[in-house]
């Protein structure tokens, strides 16, 4: 039996745990004051659902899906992406009709058939948004504000945001064809992947990091140029906006996305520091995809974070100490019993404070006294509290402060008021009782 996880998937261990708590809480919390609610979609939908939102001929859908086929019912596939799942639940329980402009996010597991490499794995984590109902560029604006702000508190605030306008079906179809008459000639340099988007998606050109390229994408006509009369007073309001909300950003002529379904605006977050793959979150505006899965005509744009690349940003570019972000999981205090006789009654202290609303836990390996204040040290706990013959029959808790070894007996019904209080104790003069093991200082 293998112990390592399938390629491309990654354990998260109790260490690493609290960074992705931390981006969790902060994403919450920056939802919440943009007014958007959060939505849950199931982890594989019916496969028809990405090859007709995010379209037959993308990557992703064409190399990059984990696909079960059954007996019993039409194909599924395990989400790529997570705006045609918000799209599909928006429509199948008619959210639209409720309330024609919806702002909605969500938080879960993608997976792609992707080569591994730092910072893109197969199974990974998005936290992303989408705005159904709307075609003002300033909803556009606010997604990329939002965004900014999520990364700022974060302290990520070093990231260079691009933007781009990629038109619509009126004016995209002949920017199409002057781009295909550009890289025409000299298609015998584009790379085996380049020389198939030829022909199914030539936009995706213009994206290719190969050097070859990018060397014959040199000096293409940009599609600001090209774009129809509703496109550029589209693109004109985002610029505008963005200057207003006092966002600074790029004009990227070559910015694309990967999927069929966006128009008119694109964007995209990088981070230096994160090397070749420091795209940290990208989104765009897709007014086509509810009319073309059966909705109404409703415009949209939206974005999605690899939560895993703000991860390694946070470790490797901050330096940031996953103990020092948010956690719930250093427990107020920790049981302590002189003997094995007493364990009973130290469990039923633990069980009761832990009705009352208190993080607290003991040990249960049958180790001593000495043995089980190295574990209270370790966990963090702020008190020990700690049982013995002479403390139960005075109906009380020897409550130690772990921080400096000061001690305090305090009433057993007055426990969890104690606990509440956060009380720091003086530390003691003289040698500390030995039946309390070391004081244990922490900062």
């Amino acid at each position: 039996m293998r112990l390592q996880p399938p390629t491309g998937m990654e354990d998260c261990l109790p260490e690493r745990v609290p960074l992705f708590r931390f981006i969790e809480a902060t994403a919450r919390e920056v939802f919440d004051l943009y007014g958007f609610q959060e939505i849950r979609t199931p982890i594989f939908e019916y496969t028809s659902l990405f090859s007709r939102a995010v379209g037959e001929t993308t990557d992703i859908v064409e190399k990059e899906m984990y696909t079960f086929e059954s007996e019993r019912e039409d194909s599924l596939t395990l989400r790529p992406e997570l705006t045609a799942p918000v799209v599909r639940c928006v429509l199948g329980n008619s959210l639209l009709v409720k309330k024609p402009f919806q702002k909605l996010w969500y938080f879960g597991p993608v997976f792609r058939k992707e080569r591994p490499q730092k910072g893109r794995l197969r199974q990974f984590h998005q936290i992303g948004a989408e705005c159904l109902g709307g075609y003002d560029p300033l909803i556009d604006v606010e997604t990329i504000a939002l965004l900014a702000n999520f990364l700022d508190r974060l302290g990520l605030s070093q990231f260079d945001i691009r933007v781009n306008s990629i038109g619509c079906p009126v004016c995209r179809a002949g920017y199409r064809e002057v781009l295909r008459g550009f890289f025409g000639p000299r298609r015998a340099e584009l790379c085996p992947n380049c020389n198939a988007r030829f022909d199914r998606n030539v936009f995706r050109i213009l994206d290719c990091k190969a050097e070859g390229c990018a060397k014959v994408a040199a000096g293409f006509p940009p599609i600001e140029g090209h774009l129809c009369e509703a496109c550029t007073t589209h693109l004109a309001g985002l610029k505008e906006g963005l200057a207003t909300a006092g966002i600074r950003y790029a004009l990227d002529p070559k910015l694309v996305r990967g999927f069929d379904y966006y128009t008119k605006t694109v964007y995209e977050f990088k981070y230096p520091g994160l090397g070749a793959q420091d795209a940290i979150a990208g989104g765009g505006r897709y007014d086509n995809l509810i009319e073309e899965m059966g909705g109404p005509k409703a415009g949209a744009v939206g974005f999605g974070i690899g939560v895993e690349r703000v991860v390694i940003a946070l470790e490797e570019t901050t330096k940031v100490d996953p103990s020092k972000v948010l956690s719930t999981a250093v427990p107020d205090f920790f049981v302590v019993t002189v003997s094995a006789e007493l364990r009973a009654k130290g469990f039923e202290l633990l069980s009761r404070l832990r009705r009352e609303g208190l993080g607290g836990d003991m040990e249960y390996e049958g180790r001593s006294m000495k043995g089980q204040m190295r574990s209270a040290n370790r966990s963090a706990a702020r008190y020990a509290l700690i049982l013995g013959p002479d403390e139960l029959a005075k109906g009380v808790a020897k409550a130690k402060d772990m921080s400096n070894g000061g001690e305090r007996e305090v009433a057993l019904a007055d426990v969890a008021a104690f606990l509440r209080e956060r009380p720091i104790l003086a530390a003691p003069s003289g040698p500390s009782d030995t039946r309390s093991g070391p004081a244990s200082p922490r900062p």
